[in-house]
């Protein structure tokens, strides 16, 4: 970098060079009809519906969760009074990896990352109040998704609320864990056909209901660039249809219920490219390697969250700044859903004030920018075009590799995700450390301000009020049918029958998480990374 802060290059965040000026020229090959469309026409470059925000906006969420159920369920009630559309949970690092609350690996993570479930019961609280046929209620959940799917389904028996009636999504994306961010528990073949046991029961019982939210999202923040995070992302995505098929399902019967899940990043116009080259690309895959018929299963629908790892501690009132462009590009990428961090996040579990600033910040966008007013704003802006284009060669460069190699299962086996991740993770450090990349309050114009005073922190009496309430439930509940649940899902475990069933037995039971875990654990085993170094 020049010493006045002049840049001497100009490129995104993928490495694509950024001209000075672009013209008709830069995109002289594109066929309208062919590669853009009309809005809710394949390729769906302009979007997936016709009228887009003109309609309805966005859902618009705010994940959170922490502590105890009752203590979530608060927070909960909090933003849906202030005008949040849908629930986005998150939990703690022991519901995510099988553990109940009282287990040792449990200690000093109990509550922390997000809510403790341990158990039915932990969800009847969750959720106390909730009308769960009104609210569209997305979970972070990969491992346990199966779990905790069955306990959500399992409470809307209870309130009466008929299964194609609840809508919502779980993430039961366990090959990005794999890659990116750790909370695996089986391994992959096992953990596969968990997924493909869920897309043939809410084939028929869920119609409202997302099976998987295949991420890009940790995959970005484990340091991939904007077109690794789509081509990695579409790649496993392809793993899983794949799956479904081998099993005996029609493309058309589950593939409409796949959602996506992504970053967005810093670099404001690569993000809305990457955003529209998605969808192109995506619909290219549905239609002419599976043969899709219905156009609803070539629509890529995807829920956005602006990125955390670009959230500082330093200056924490910058993230307000970042954060709301990160918004704004998802929306002018046309995404169907979407979460704002909090300011504090770099420092802590969102306060509730902040958690209100970001949901200000969506509804700010929505009701008073103007953008949601016409479809596709940027379309036809020669740069725009041009940026899509690039991002979806490149990415198609990366799944065609990968494919020719063996899919996704073997990038994850074999640690090519991992390795190119790693490496675009160091050059973007070096860049910063170099302040080729400048961060505002970090590595330039930097102050002495205050870190924010109020920091939101979990109380300490959390884990053992849990462990008291789960040990509680183990003695009142039926142990009997508790145990003979369990015995059943083992011997499904070993067979080819859905596990659905006897999961959703065994959690309306109050069996515990942990319980049907390690009897999963035991037929199964657990996997273990091969270190990438």
């Amino acid at each position: 970098m020049k010493k006045d802060g002049n840049r001497e290059r100009f490129e995104a965040s993928s490495g694509i060079s950024i001209k000075q000026l672009y013209t008709p020229e830069d995109i002289k090959d594109q066929n309208y009809e062919r590669d853009l469309g009309f809005p809710g026409k394949y390729p769906f470059t302009r979007g997936i519906y016709d009228t887009m925000y003109r309609g309805k906006f966005w859902t618009m969420r705010q994940y959170a969760g922490f502590g105890t159920a009752e203590e979530s369920n608060k927070r909960y009630r909090y933003l849906l009074s202030q005008g949040q559309t849908g629930l986005s949970v998150a939990f703690d690092l022991p519901t995510q990896i099988g553990y109940d609350s009282d287990h040792p690996m449990s200690k000093g993570e109990v509550g922390k990352t997000g809510v403790a479930i341990d158990s039915l019961k932990d969800m009847e609280t969750l959720f106390d109040g909730i009308p769960l046929d009104k609210v569209s209620t997305s979970m972070t959940i990969n491992s346990t998704a199966i779990v905790l799917l069955a306990m959500y389904l399992a409470l809307a028996r209870k309130k009466k609320i008929s299964f194609n009636l609840v809508s919502g999504t779980i993430q039961n994306d366990i090959l990005k864990e794999y890659i990116a961010r750790g909370t695996y528990i089986f391994p992959p073949k096992p953990s596969m056909r968990i997924i493909t046991d869920i897309f043939k029961f809410a084939k028929d019982k869920l119609p409202k209901f997302n099976t998987i939210s295949i991420s890009g999202y940790h995959i970005r923040e484990a340091g991939a660039t904007a077109v690794q995070e789509i081509a990695f992302t579409l790649a496993n995505g392809i793993a899983y249809v794949e799956k479904a098929i081998s099993a005996g399902m029609k493309v058309d019967d589950f593939a409409k219920r796949l959602s996506f899940f992504l970053n967005s990043h810093n670099d404001f116009f690569e993000e809305i490219a990457k955003f529209r080259a998605a969808r192109r690309l995506w619909a290219k895959i549905m239609r002419e390697e599976f043969k899709a018929k219905d156009e609803d299963s070539c629509k890529l629908r995807f829920h956005t969250q602006t990125a955390g790892c670009t959230l500082t501690a330093r200056e924490p009132e910058n993230n307000v700044v970042r954060v709301t462009l990160q918004a704004l590009a998802s929306v002018l990428g046309g995404t169907q859903s979407l979460h704002t961090n909090s300011r504090d996040e770099a420092l802590s579990l969102p306060s509730q004030l902040s958690a209100q600033i970001a949901l200000r910040t969506q509804q700010i966008i929505a009701y008073e920018s103007g953008v949601g007013s016409t479809v596709d704003p940027v379309g036809g802006s020669y740069f725009i075009e041009h940026l899509t284009d690039e991002i979806e060669k490149k990415a198609k460069e990366y799944i065609e590799h990968i494919q020719k190699n063996g899919g996704a299962l073997w990038a994850v086996e074999s640690g090519y995700y991992q390795k190119e991740i790693q490496r675009s993770a160091y050059d973007y450090q070096k860049r910063i450390e170099k302040k080729e990349n400048i961060v505002v309050g970090v590595n330039r114009f930097e102050t002495e301000k205050e870190k924010i005073k109020e920091i939101f922190r979990v109380d300490p009496k959390v884990a053992s009020e849990q462990i008291k309430r789960t040990n509680d439930l183990r003695k009142k509940r039926d142990n009997k049918k508790v145990f003979s649940s369990l015995k059943e899902l083992e011997e499904k475990a070993k067979s080819d029958e859905n596990l659905i069933y006897p999961v959703l037995e065994s959690v309306e039971n109050y069996a515990t998480i942990g319980e049907i875990c390690d009897v999963l654990r035991r037929v199964w085993g657990e996997y273990r990374e091969n270190v990438v170094i």
